[in-house]
């Protein structure tokens, strides 16, 4: 038999979660509230500061948007089943959850991209800087990120919704993505791992590559520049993007990139968690701990 309808199929049960686990509803919830109050504290400071209402700034708040949006994708149902004796979400509520999860998954890689051309168009075009990243341009091409990974997303939910799943499905996760999904469908997954593989190449790796190619372009520059007072201050603004970037890549290429043997469970949850759930809360932090003018904009307001 090919497999149960998908129209049949009413929910999903999570093993991510054997049992009720108060720890995990305790750290979970430390989690969330830290990446809402680090992530909100970046978009009202952006937004109330005049000395914030820049480039670099601008997209950052794209960036806390993202990281807002990613956490509610997924922590709230994982506080809910943490506590409950099987842990399960809906065929419906697994779609939305994958959808907006690869929403903000797509949209980021983008983001991160345009940023290091933000730091690529200060530190070696300076002169043409205020030229060419204007507050349209600027508006458009975050725009462009959104919609790159709407794009992505959409084509990923739609072949997920094609697949057919056996008696009562399980999942070998703590929500839902699409490499969990493809592992518990007994349909043909083909036309999604093709989708999977070809995603990592254009929204996954091509950014990647454009980062990297940006960052030696502004290590060259830098390290032409005479004056050492210079060179600290161009490291400085780019350094945290670097760290974001480095951690948000590595584990993206973890979750999505997986051996063909796969993780254990523990190593397949923990591996998601770092990606979907601390990630999130480590960027504002990232980005305010040495970032004297997000401090000072900080100190006005409180």
């Amino acid at each position: 038999m090919e497999g149960m309808n998908q129209t049949q199929l009413t929910e999903f049960v999570l093993l991510g979660f054997s049992h009720g686990q108060p720890f995990l509803f305790a750290l979970f919830l430390v989690i969330y509230l830290a990446t809402l109050l680090g992530n909100s504290a970046i978009l009202s400071l952006v937004s109330l500061d005049p000395h914030l209402h820049s480039p670099m700034y601008f997209f950052l708040s794209h960036l806390s948007c993202l990281d807002l949006c990613y956490s509610s994708v997924t922590v709230p149902k994982l506080l809910a089943n943490a506590l409950r004796p099987q842990a399960t979400i809906s065929y419906r509520g697994c779609l939305v959850q994958m959808f907006f999860l690869m929403w903000c998954a797509g949209s980021e890689c983008a983001l991160l991209a345009l940023m290091a051309y933000d730091r690529y168009a200060a530190v070696c075009r300076p002169l043409r800087y205020t030229q060419a990243m204007t507050r349209s341009a600027c508006a458009a091409a975050a725009a462009g990120c959104w919609l790159w990974g709407l794009l992505d997303s959409a084509l990923h939910t739609l072949l997920a919704a094609r697949l057919s799943f056996c008696g009562a499905a399980r999942l070998q996760h703590i929500f839902c993505d699409v490499p969990p999904l493809l592992g518990a469908a007994c349909s043909n997954t083909r036309p999604n791992e093709l989708a999977l593989h070809v995603s990592s190449i254009f929204v996954g790796l091509s950014p990647f590559l454009f980062i990297v190619i940006s960052y030696l372009c502004i290590l060259a520059t830098i390290l032409g520049m005479p004056l050492a007072t210079s060179r600290r201050k161009a490291f400085s603004t780019c350094s945290a993007h670097l760290l974001v970037v480095t951690l948000y890549f590595s584990a993206a290429n973890l979750n999505y990139n997986r051996p063909s043997s796969g993780y254990s469970a523990a190593a397949d949850t923990l591996v998601s968690v770092v990606y979907c759930i601390i990630t999130p809360m480590l960027n504002p932090l990232i980005y305010s701990l040495r970032n004297q003018e997000v401090w000072q904009a900080l100190r006005k307001v409180v």
